[in-house]
């Protein structure tokens, strides 16, 4: 489509920006999607990536998207070589299982867990098997695909939506942390993540939980490239530094819980920031001229597990 006019701009690279585009592409629309910074380097490139939902409102509107990206997902990790996608079992503690909404009917293996798989202090937790997902690989993935689409990516950075909205009838805001300006939303604001990659010491399992006696949340991820430690979740920060004090602290509450990652080895320190709001903004706006605006922002730490259904959501909007 290069030369062309585009139905749509989406305008963001994330795992948000990325599943909206394909989606809309792949109906047959006319995309293009514009990021700021390479796709490897966004926020998502950075996630620990477990299927689950976390700091992300309102419930009434999350399931059915939990749903469906649960669906997608699945699919996706019958080819985890190429997707990045793999369905893994694993631990979430201190979370009743009747909290968790319907989506959860879904979710393979749930079931509480016995005595004798939790961890020593833990007296609850749920065991399931759900996506875990390779980020780096998962995002080439859909760039890839969004291209065989027929999608123009371009790195183009904007100051306004009235740019896009030169070059198409509907634009997307994708822009996650971005739209604090963008959309000129205040309540849009960063929640840091810090995690540590280590080499893996034979970890086949995820765990998530919070360790007693600490209030950050502890989780362990393996990846193909090693194991995820994590993590802090600190609002209002906008520091990309890794911190060395968190960084041990992280490692020391996971050898916790597998004591068998004491003297791994440490491979890499991530940071991101998660784009938190009171609830995502998923909606349809006019623009100057009769075009549409349609948001789709907010997401929280759950932008890749939600991201399919509202990608979804937010091509119904675009088409109108």
């Amino acid at each position: 489509m290069s030369g062309s006019k585009s139905d749509v701009i989406v305008v963001g690279g994330g795992v948000i920006g990325l599943t909206t585009a394909l989606v809309l592409a792949e109906s047959g629309r006319r995309v293009g999607l514009w990021t700021r910074d390479p796709v490897a380097r966004t926020t998502s490139a950075v996630a620990g990536a477990l299927f689950w939902p976390y700091r992300i409102e309102p419930a009434h509107r999350v399931a059915g998207w939990l749903e469906q990206s649960l669906r997608h997902y699945e699919e996706l990790a019958l080819t985890p070589e190429r997707t990045g996608v793999r369905m893994v079992t694993g631990l979430m503690t201190d979370t009743p299982i009747d909290g968790l909404g319907s989506w959860a009917t879904k979710v393979r293996g749930l079931r509480e867990a016995h005595a004798g798989e939790l961890p020593e202090g833990f007296g609850q937790g749920l065991r399931a098997t759900v996506p875990l997902i390779d980020m780096p690989v998962h995002l080439r993935y859909l760039k890839t695909r969004l291209r065989a689409a027929g999608a123009l990516v371009e790195r183009r950075t904007v100051t306004g939506f009235d740019e896009p909205a030169r070059e198409a009838e509907v634009v997307v805001d994708c822009t996650g942390l971005g739209a604090r300006e963008l959309a000129s939303d205040p309540s849009v604001h960063p929640v840091r993540g810090q995690v540590v990659i280590v080499e893996n010491p034979g970890i086949a399992e995820w765990f998530v939980g919070t360790v007693p006696g600490t209030v950050e949340m502890t989780y362990v991820f393996p990846q193909p490239y090693g194991v995820l430690l994590g993590g802090t979740s600190t609002d209002h920060s906008w520091d990309l530094g890794p911190d060395a004090a968190e960084a041990d602290a992280i490692v020391a509450r996971c050898v916790r819980i597998r004591p068998e990652l004491a003297g791994a080895r440490v491979l890499e320190h991530r940071v991101g920031l998660r784009p938190a709001r009171p609830r995502v903004r998923l909606e349809a706006v006019p623009l100057p001229g009769g075009g549409r605006l349609v948001h789709n922002y907010g997401h929280g730490g759950a932008g890749v597990t939600v991201a399919w259904g509202c990608a979804a959501e937010a091509a119904r909007l675009a088409v109108g």
